[in-house]
């Protein structure tokens, strides 16, 4: 199993800059990609950029970019663009979002999420490979002056429609804060669906909270983290099976979820080393092929201590 790791995922009260300390970090310790997310404070590509120009060898991934609030050309653009400065692959990621984002934030409408990802993967997958000299999108007059970006196209995805849509057009698929089990299934429509559109299964990723023997403030970052998924559906059966269902019934009345500490457990790696080892090893044998770690950087700035702990575990030959 591969180990990346996350910059910047969801908003939180954490340094601004933060995202760079983080990306240092998992430079100095050997990994091999930062994910750079997009949100309210940082546009992805101008962050991922400022990574490239600050490490020394980390590929990047810019995303999930939101394709309700940009369309194929400015992201492919995007990532050409930030290759062109940093020397480095740049790959992209392609989410759906939020309504709370995409509307509340971009002020642009919402509808029809998973045709709009559909048609917008097929777009960004035809756009990548574009040479210099070859139109920038077909039948226009200008003309690409970019290299390619060469990283990955990578889509986001939870249900059955953004599956297929992974299936059909990614090199990889990308889930968020999921227990085992969930991995298990997933994977497992994900191989699906490729086979009905005759292609090789895009390998599967999955961004995931990590702190290795966490103080409190890492605890309540993650805790916060989690909280939001205790209403989203098929998140809200698995934290319910999982023992939590009174969370999720507070969390459904708009009440404070109070979100008790084991819960970070069942979607995450925190605990000792040995503790996340063995979760680690359960991601692994449920078939995930990449663990994208978003480390607790409250209390730990940069995520230090989580990510030279799992350096150390990779270093040992963690997870195959």
């Amino acid at each position: 199993m591969d180990f990346s790791v996350v910059a910047v995922a969801r908003e939180d009260d954490s340094p601004v800059d933060e995202p760079l300390r983080v990306a240092r970090v998992a430079d100095r310790l050997g990994y091999r990609e930062v994910w750079v997310g997009e949100g309210p404070t940082w546009d992805s590509f101008v962050l991922a950029t400022a990574i490239g120009r600050s490490t020394e060898r980390v590929a990047l991934t810019a995303g999930p970019v939101p394709v309700s609030v940009r369309d194929p050309l400015t992201i492919v653009r995007g990532a050409a663009s930030c290759a062109a400065v940093t020397g480095r692959a740049v790959g992209v990621a392609l989410g759906t979002s939020s309504k709370r984002v995409v509307e509340g934030v971009h002020g642009r409408p919402r509808v029809r999420p998973a045709a709009v990802l559909e048609e917008s993967a097929e777009a960004v997958r035809a756009l990548l490979p574009v040479a210099p000299g070859e139109p920038v999108v077909p039948g226009s007059a200008f003309r690409r002056r970019h290299l390619p970006p060469g990283g990955r196209l990578t889509v986001a995805a939870f249900g059955d429609r953004a599956i297929a849509t992974a299936a059909r057009h990614a090199d990889r698929m990308l889930l968020d804060i999921v227990s085992p089990e969930q991995v298990r299934a997933l994977r497992a429509k994900l191989h699906a669906a490729a086979d009905r559109a005759g292609r090789t299964p895009p390998t599967l990723a999955a961004w995931l909270p990590a702190a290795v023997d966490p103080d409190p403030e890492s605890l309540a970052q993650i805790l916060r983290s989690v909280a939001g998924y205790l209403t989203v559906p098929g998140y809200s059966d698995m934290f319910t099976a999982a023992g939590f269902g009174e969370a999720v019934r507070r969390a459904a009345t708009g009440a404070d979820p109070e979100v008790p500490p084991e819960a970070a457990g069942v979607v995450g790696l925190v605990g000792d080393l040995e503790a996340v080892r063995a979760r680690a090893a359960a991601y692994a044998e449920a078939g995930l092929d990449e663990l994208a770690l978003v480390p607790a950087t409250a209390g730990d700035p940069g995520g230090e201590r989580t990510l030279t702990a799992f350096a150390t575990l990779i270093q040992a030959g963690c997870c195959g």
